[in-house]
């Protein structure tokens, strides 16, 4: 699949006499927007040191040893793997090998990928709705806080929305085909995309499948069959993308290959349809051998700040609430009304009208994803949002576009004027939740945007050359909301297993600034020099990811994570554990980790194996830490 120039540079819209509408100042705006975009993700990167260090040793692993970067190994010894698909890592540790391994070249891949989010959103929006809607949607995605602050974060989640987006393109090129061959081409290529953002993060990738699918099967311009045709190589080819890993890793002699964190039976099939599937939206996928990858009850144990990170209580308000409103909500209420004036405007439409296509792509995108975010009673953390962003970017874009076309109507200034008034009246709400944080910023917002959608709505037709002025006003005040937000995120540090966006914090895990997680290990020289020295396979082990993931980033050697992130999963178990160590291929152990925090005391193998350590070897303090020299055994 390539892109043309013709795809940037020309409006895909077709006025009523057949002719392109490509207005002058459509390419200096796109462009100016991904520099603009470009600017605000790779300011100050990497001052988050390693964001999460659990991706970021996977990725440092990944340029130590090949088959760690092709599983997705936390160590490079390959122990165990991260509770994703590796594919995010295979893009952070070859940025790390070509550019060599630091906090900015982790980091780089992620934020370049964000403003190939925004440019592919307006190629999208553009060839629905034309420059207008596209500019707007791209705008609001870069500007969007989550957005701000996962594209300059290790996890996968921006490489999933860039790989959804690309699919979404694809789609809009297959609704727009000429011929039924060309149509299934670009739905062989939307399968593609969609399969290898399942191997980005699993099931997730699919929840934006049926608004392409109904996308598709209304407004494709060919008979029923041949888009039924159409979306049945989609999923083919969607299969193939995905399932060729699948097979690679059940194939891949287990005792070769790292052991699938997440999983209960070292199967990458049933971490994506237990752990990461099903679990997440029923719950218990916590709390025993399996649920290494978060702690178990979508609210969130203990209550209060862990509450607010694990995204509040399941229910139709939760992507208002305090855990998630900040992070893409602020112009949701505009989105769902121009849900509502893009379904009345195109009621009568041709099937085949584009704007139509784009409201049921979009807004199919939204809907699905925005519910099952809403009611899944698993593990869910707010920058989840990210991959609503782009929804709810698009509609706005699409609906402001609409509306300001027909701004000589009364009833589409009004509808403007609610929108605009909307936005500002939730984003009140959203600043005062943080009223000590530039508390003016809240009152400007809230009283310019009533002030301009009056003016709108009564002068919006009559306006002349000011005009400009006022839509420039419109911008700034729909906008500041999140536009301050997005630069908190940018000048603040983020770190830890998961990170929320502006001010608020998330009880001091894993929120802005917080510490890196429950167990992670605070600086020692000594430690440190103990690990350097040690040329093992493993220079130590420790109970879960988070008590040798920042040793592990310090030291650039191979620590084992028994148990995975959390210390639940069944690896090693305690004969594999004694035989590592008999064969020499492990020097220490990390004592204290893995104990108490949120998640609580682990049983099964990680309890055995600290129980026969702790009787069987030697112990010493190295820095705070206790350690155990597995190959001095206790006289």
């Amino acid at each position: 699949m390539t892109l043309t120039a013709d795809d940037v540079t020309h409006d895909a819209v077709i006025d009523e006499q057949g002719t392109p509408s490509a207005p002058r100042w459509t390419r200096p705006a796109f462009w100016a927007l991904l520099v603009g975009t470009g600017v605000l993700y790779l300011w100050g990167l990497g001052s988050s040191g390693w964001a999460n260090s659990y991706y970021a040793a996977a990725a440092q692993a990944g340029t130590q040893d090949w088959k760690a970067w092709l599983f997705g190994s936390f160590d490079a010894g390959n122990a165990i793997t991260v509770d994703k698909p590796p594919a995010a890592m295979w893009v952070m540790g070859l940025s790390g090998r070509l550019f060599g391994f630091n906090e900015f070249t982790m980091l780089l891949p992620e934020a370049l990928m964000g403003v190939g989010a925004v440019a592919m959103l307006y190629l999208v929006v553009r060839r629905t709705s034309g420059p207008s809607a596209g500019l707007i949607a791209g705008l609001v995605l870069a500007l969007t806080p989550v957005a701000t602050l996962m594209f300059r974060f290790n996890n996968p989640d921006a490489l999933l929305v860039l790989l959804l987006l690309v699919a979404a393109y694809c789609t809009v090129r297959a609704i727009q085909a000429d011929t039924a061959r060309r149509m299934t081409m670009w739905m062989a290529w939307t399968g593609c995309a969609v399969g290898f953002a399942f191997l980005t993060k699993m099931l997730q990738a699919f929840l934006v499948v049926p608004g392409l699918a109904v996308a598709v099967l209304v407004a494709a311009p060919f008979g029923v069959w041949r888009r039924l045709g159409a979306l049945l190589v989609a999923g083919a080819t969607m299969i193939v993308s995905a399932g060729w890993y699948i097979a690679l890793v059940s194939l891949w002699p287990a005792d070769s290959r790292p052991y699938i964190a997440g999983s209960t039976d070292n199967s990458l099939l049933q971490l994506a349809l237990g752990y990461n599937g099903i679990q997440r939206i029923a719950g218990n996928e916590g709390g025993g051998p399996g649920g290494g990858g978060g702690p178990g009850p979508g609210h969130g144990p203990g209550g209060g700040g862990m509450n607010l990170f694990f995204g509040g209580d399941p229910g139709i308000g939760r992507l208002f609430g305090a855990s998630m409103g900040a992070e893409a909500s602020w112009l949701l209420p505009a989105a769902l009304i121009g849900i509502v004036v893009l379904a009345w405007t195109t009621l009568r439409a041709p099937r085949t009208d584009r704007v139509r296509a784009g409201l049921l792509l979009w807004g199919g995108w939204l809907l699905v994803t925005g519910a099952v975010f809403s009611f899944m009673a698993g593990t869910v953390h707010p920058y989840y949002n990210v991959a609503l962003a782009p929804a709810v970017a698009a509609l706005v874009g699409i609906a402001v576009a609409q509306l300001v076309a027909r701004r000589e109507k009364l009833v589409a200034r009004l509808v403007l004027g609610a929108m605009l008034v909307a936005t500002g009246v939730w984003s009140f709400v959203l600043l005062d939740r943080t009223p000590d944080w530039w508390p003016a910023i809240r009152w400007i917002v809230l009283a310019g945007s009533i002030v301009l959608a009056l003016l709108i709505a009564l002068r919006a037709n009559r306006l002349g050359k000011a005009s400009v002025a006022v839509v420039v006003a419109t911008a700034v005040v729909g906008l500041a909301g999140p536009t301050a937000f997005s630069i908190y995120n940018v000048v603040s540090a983020h770190n830890g297993p998961g990170t929320m966006s502006g001010p608020q914090k998330a009880g001091g895990f894993g929120g802005p600034g917080g510490p890196g997680g429950p167990g992670a290990r605070g600086d020692s020289a000594q430690l440190e020099a103990l690990i350097e020295g040690t040329h093992t396979r493993w220079a130590a082990a420790g109970i879960g990811s988070m008590s040798v993931g920042d040793l592990e980033l310090k030291t650039g050697a191979s620590l084992m994570s028994i148990g995975g992130f959390t210390g639940g999963d069944p690896s090693p178990t305690l004969g594999q554990f004694q035989q590592y160590v008999a064969d020499g291929q492990v020097r220490y152990f990390l004592a204290d980790s893995g104990r108490g925090g949120p998640f609580g005391h682990r049983t099964g193998s990680a309890s055995d194996i600290t129980q026969w350590v702790e009787k069987t070897f030697t112990k010493t303090d190295v820095g705070g830490t206790t350690v155990y020299d597995l190959q001095s055994p206790r006289s």
